[in-house]
């Protein structure tokens, strides 16, 4: 009998719709896909084709960014009121979404596995916002509900079947055990960082009891243990595709099934990520896992990652030998070794394919040993979510923290926005610091410091710069005002335009203070660097406009090219910039 889907109701489903509509129709507004119109005090958006109309209110803030009263929202089809459906609302989109009929059924599909998240999350209820305030790090990550603020289909995980989400999914928050196999050295790569070896490696993150039963495996099917390297692998991902995709592999034994891990998993929102919950301070292990999601097919290629742990060990090193980014608190999880089997047929085709990227994995620090008794850790995700009931989880640790609000900001900025500023003005580095990519460390409920993950695959070098040869392939020089939107498209619109809009509804902050304590932290870093040469202009009155939904809908598939990731942005004109100079002027420092 198949796993229950008891989560599926109607009740569920509408309100999974009114949220998943809300932000359909607030985020294709923001990337000018749709363009609502003003209307008896609030708007309206007629679709192409049919007498189709929504009606709702909505606040609107910078960056063009709509806060909808998901409440207010009303389909009218002649006139009559009729129930939101996210998945029709796609089709009355497509001829403004450029959404092709090739890959119209696929994001539709997306969006209904986004619906059925939504109704597992709702089901489920979670803790309240002022609980999560004081929650440990891991039931933080797993009340998560909303996935990437920006993305409308952000959940996909197209591959997952009911029984999968509910043992797999971050948000069910159940612990499993990873699946062992042994992958023939001759055929197989194994890369570690600096200071560290393959014995150092296996004993950290094994027991002397599971490495000797899994040496006895190999010697029971006539294999010597020395040949072999030990591989990780997600159990949905053994179950679906390595032991079927790789038989051959397992038959002639260049890969063998060795065993489960004795330690117990968590999924981290990035699904393919795991949290060691039997060691807390053993190494997250991230695998690949074939599954369909916001664009990418969540694989891991074992030719990228040779190179994973010397770009971490030259972040790292870069990181910890920066004054001003010792002094904000900001450091790096390394990605301390990699591993890819690479024996496969698929890896001697003529062109490469997502069938390369089925059978690798990384270990990267925990967080864990690297803080102090006093201080609590949460993904800055968080500072995004809202409860069951509404409630947001940032203003719960403002008022939990007994700071002024304006105070409360200017911290976290202090420990976000501006090492994330430095990096890119005096460094021409820029990683992918959305909220799932940094963890808060908070020290009575105040941001103090960030932890930035996800480094190997993420980072670049916007600049020409010499650099060893295992960094070269991070090097994309791009021109000044291409490289200002490691900022103001990744920071400033992906983050936070979310982020004011909450506090500013919530009555907690208005958006104005908010963008001007963001103009303060940007003008006292210029001030504390006077000696940088950066032509990048953070206070510019404008910026292009990059839209990631436009990426996705052209290509449900592969959003953009990883090669060359700044060939692949789409653009709609530009957006003000919230601390433009025509915008704020000259500052006067807010209150707190």
């Amino acid at each position: 009998m198949s796993a229950p889907a008891d989560h599926l109701t109607p009740h569920a489903l509408e309100r999974a719709q009114r949220h998943l509509v809300a932000k359909a129709i607030a985020e294709f507004s923001h990337e000018r896909l749709i363009t609502p119109e003003a209307h008896d005090g609030g708007w309206r958006l007629p679709v192409p084709a049919g007498d189709v109309e929504y009606r709702f209110e909505a606040v609107r803030t910078a960056l063009e960014h709509w806060i909808i009263d998901e409440d207010s929202i009303r389909r009218v089809v002649g006139g009559s009121v009729t129930a939101l459906d996210a998945q029709m609302l796609i089709l009355e989109l497509q001829p403004l979404l450029g959404l092709s009929d090739e890959l119209l059924p696929l994001y539709l599909e997306e969006i209904a596995s986004t619906l059925a998240g939504a109704m597992f999350k709702i089901a489920q209820g979670g803790p309240t916002a002022d609980a999560l305030a004081d929650a440990d790090f891991q039931t933080v990550e797993a009340a998560m509900t909303e996935g990437h603020p920006g993305f409308v289909a952000n959940n996909g995980r197209i591959g997952f079947g009911v029984a999968d989400h509910a043992a797999f999914a971050p948000e069910a928050g159940r612990p499993f055990r990873l699946v062992w196999v042994a992958a023939r050295r001759s055929a197989s790569h194994l890369a570690l960082g600096a200071g560290l070896d393959e014995e150092t490696l296996l004993a950290g993150e094994l027991s002397s009891g599971e490495r000797e039963r899994f040496a006895s495996r190999l010697a029971d099917v006539g294999e010597d243990p020395g040949d072999f390297h030990l591989l990780p692998v997600h159990p949905w991902q053994w179950e679906n595709r390595v032991a079927i995709t790789f038989a051959p592999d397992l038959a002639r034994r260049d890969l063998v099934l060795i065993g489960e891990s004795d330690d117990e998993y968590r999924a981290q929102q990035s699904v393919r990520t795991m949290f060691n919950a039997t060691h807390l301070k053993r190494h997250y292990v991230k695998t690949a896992l074939a599954v369909q999601n916001m664009g990418f097919l969540r694989g891991l290629s074992p030719a990228y990652m040779r190179v994973t742990p010397a770009i971490n060990d030259w972040v790292a090193d870069l990181v910890a030998g920066d004054a001003t980014l010792r002094d904000a608190g900001f450091r790096v999880l390394r990605e301390r070794a990699s591993i890819g089997y690479t024996g496969d047929a698929y890896h001697r085709t003529p062109e490469p394919s997502a069938h390369r990227k089925m059978l690798a994995a990384l270990w990267r620090e925990s967080p864990m040993p690297l803080i102090t008794g006093s201080q609590q850790l949460a993904t800055m995700a968080a500072l995004l979510h809202r409860d069951h009931q509404g409630a947001s989880m940032v203003t719960s640790l403002i008022r939990a923290s007994g700071r002024p609000a304006a105070e409360w900001v200017r911290a976290y900025l202090r420990a976000y926005l501006r090492p994330i500023v430095h990096c890119l003005l005096a460094h021409d580095l820029a990683f992918m610091p959305h909220g799932e990519n940094l963890i808060l460390i908070l020290d009575d409920h105040v941001p103090t410091g960030v932890f930035m993950k996800d480094i190997g695959e993420e980072i670049a070098l916007l600049a020409e710069r010499a650099v060893p040869d295992a960094i070269r392939r991070t090097v994309s020089p791009v021109d000044d005002q291409e490289k200002a939107l490691a900022i103001f498209t990744d920071v400033f619109d992906g983050v936070l335009r979310h982020l004011a809009g909450i506090l500013h509804v919530d009555g907690t902050l208005p958006e104005t203070d908010f963008w001007r304590i963001v103009a303060e932290t940007v003008d006292e870093h210029a001030a504390d660097h006077p000696g940088l040469d950066s032509l990048v202009d953070l206070r510019a009155d404008s910026f292009a406009h990059s839209c990631l939904n436009r990426l996705q809908l052209r290509n449900t598939l592969r959003m953009v090219d990883l090669a060359d990731q700044s060939a692949s942005l789409m653009y709609a004109g530009t957006l003000a910039n919230p601390i433009g100079r025509a915008r704020i002027p000259q500052l006067a420092p807010v209150g707190g």
